[in-house]
């Protein structure tokens, strides 16, 4: 059957030239997961014998059964084989197929892994495209163009929210599993880093550095997967970057990181320090799997997943943040990063790490919860505990978060209404009396004496702001 798949049976285009095309909600045709949604993307090695090339099953209701502006639960799972492939590479091959979907007209594909949100035009249902098999079958004959090492890949498409729901738990241990693999192995062990070009269909500056303590944005790549895709695929989007000198252990600072900044990013940048959240930050693509904000309030940060549907604590939801945060841009005080690098040992260490982390969701604090120190755990605030800046700085001030340490206390400021004035005997001034202009708008300070016939008359003024419209002079007559 791989002999009959070409380009031309399909009824829609594939190009590179599609890439980051956007499909907005009033030209959807339907939306598939996403953010309100759920759904999975997986690959899994098999043997040559156990895959039938190109065959795909679809279980739930396809495209035309399907209700115009309608959302779906949306799972990928694809099934590949050949002499060269090796459980090291599924979240390779996994990854990319967010790059191949990219390459079909009126199709989007946005994120990864468990958050994969899907849309489909409208015009490319007029087209002709009917059924996600058209999908599914372009997407592995690109798969097998680009990726010749799969001799045999296979696909099935789940658009049933029983069945996804049943399948998740599986694909979520996988996950884990790939993850954990690199939680024994420290930037300090190796002399070669990886840089992932994939996202900058949508981000044309994003330099993503992949390290043993430094995980994807996207949460989908770990150091192993960079290593192994940059072998299977050397002019793949997966870039060998030589870890160079280091420059600054505080912050994770490598020569060869700033020179790859460089270049990945076409000279928008030239320092990209790791582990760091205000000075040079790592760039944020739009992919990631979580937003860090800065929170100048109370000098901590705060952080959001995507699947957060709520306002945080800084009265922003997830989605305004993304727009702010993303485009491979470098922000100090925002900063994309995939989950798994809360567990690193490094984890912003050039900002105090844990100590600075003032707020996160409850699910997600669950989540990653064996990373938090255990003297931090009940120190964290989350939605349930506080719902404003006020009362997220009296939760820290109760609890006693080590950033309060870092507050600087305000002096209350003591405003007397009146200013008693001794009454002092009459003087014939020595000066014109006109009226004086009225352009004094404060009055910063005050003499301590001022001479007068009969005595001084002292002010003493704590704490006081004095704001003065008009001065006027006026010559006393007996």
């Amino acid at each position: 059957m791989a002999e009959e798949i070409t380009a031309d049976v399909f009824p829609f285009d594939m190009s590179p030239m599609y890439e980051g095309e956007r499909i907005r909600g009033e030209d959807m045709y339907v939306e598939l997961a996403g953010p309100k949604g759920i759904g999975f993307e997986i690959v899994e090695a098999a043997s040559m014998e156990e895959i039938e090339d190109y065959k795909v099953t679809l279980i739930g209701p396809d495209l035309e059964e399907m209700e115009e502006g309608a959302r779906y639960p949306y799972a990928m799972v694809y099934r590949v084989a050949g002499e060269m492939v090796e459980k090291d590479l599924e979240s390779v091959i996994e990854r990319r197929n967010h790059e191949f979907q990219n390459f079909i007209q009126g199709y989007m594909h946005l994120n990864q892994r468990y958050d994969v949100w899907i849309r489909i035009n409208k015009d490319a249902i007029k087209k002709g495209l009917k059924s996600l098999k058209q999908i599914a079958q372009a997407t592995m004959f690109l798969f097998k163009q680009e990726l010749p090492f799969i001799e045999k890949i296979e696909a099935i498409y789940i658009t049933d929210e029983a069945e996804v729901e049943k399948r998740i738990p599986d694909a979520m241990k996988v996950y884990e599993e790939r993850d954990a693999r690199t939680r024994e192995l420290s930037e300090e062990d190796v002399d070669t880093f990886y840089g992932c070009t994939l996202c900058q269909s949508f981000a044309p500056t994003n330099v993503c550095v992949i390290t043993p303590d430094r995980v994807s944005l996207c949460g989908a790549m770990t150091w192993f997967d960079g290593r192994a895709a940059a072998k299977v695929d050397p002019e793949g989007p997966m870039k060998i970057i030589p870890k160079g000198e280091l420059l600054n252990a505080e912050v994770g600072e490598y020569s060869g990181v700033n020179e790859a900044a460089v270049t990945l990013s076409g000279g928008e940048y030239d320092k990209i320090w790791l582990h760091s959240f205000m000075q040079h930050p790592h760039t944020s693509c739009g992919c990631f799997e979580v937003i860090g904000f800065y929170i100048p309030e109370v000098d901590g940060f705060g952080w959001v997943h995507r699947d957060f549907k709520g306002v945080t604590v800084n009265g922003l939801p997830f989605s305004t943040m993304a727009g702010q945060t993303g485009g491979g841009k470098q922000i100090p005080g925002f900063l994309g990063v995939g989950i798994e690098y809360f567990r690193s040992p490094k984890f912003l260490m050039a900002d105090g790490g844990w100590n600075k982390i003032v707020w996160l969701p409850k699910s997600l604090k669950d989540r990653v919860q064996d990373a938090i120190p255990e003297d931090l755990v009940d120190k964290v605030a989350t939605e349930e505990d506080t719902k404003d800046l006020d009362e997220l700085k009296a939760f820290l001030k109760d609890k006693g978060h080590p950033v309060v340490a870092t507050w600087v206390e305000e002096i209350p400021e003591e405003v007397p209404e009146e200013i008693p004035v001794p009454e002092a005997p009459a003087v014939t001034p020595t000066v014109p009396t006109p009226e004086m202009p009225t352009f004094m708008p404060t009055m910063p300070t005050v003499p301590t004496g001022m001479p007068v016939a009969g005595g001084t008359v002292r002010l003493v003024l704590k704490g006081a702001k004095i704001h003065i419209d008009k001065v006027i002079v006026k010559r006393e007559t007996k």
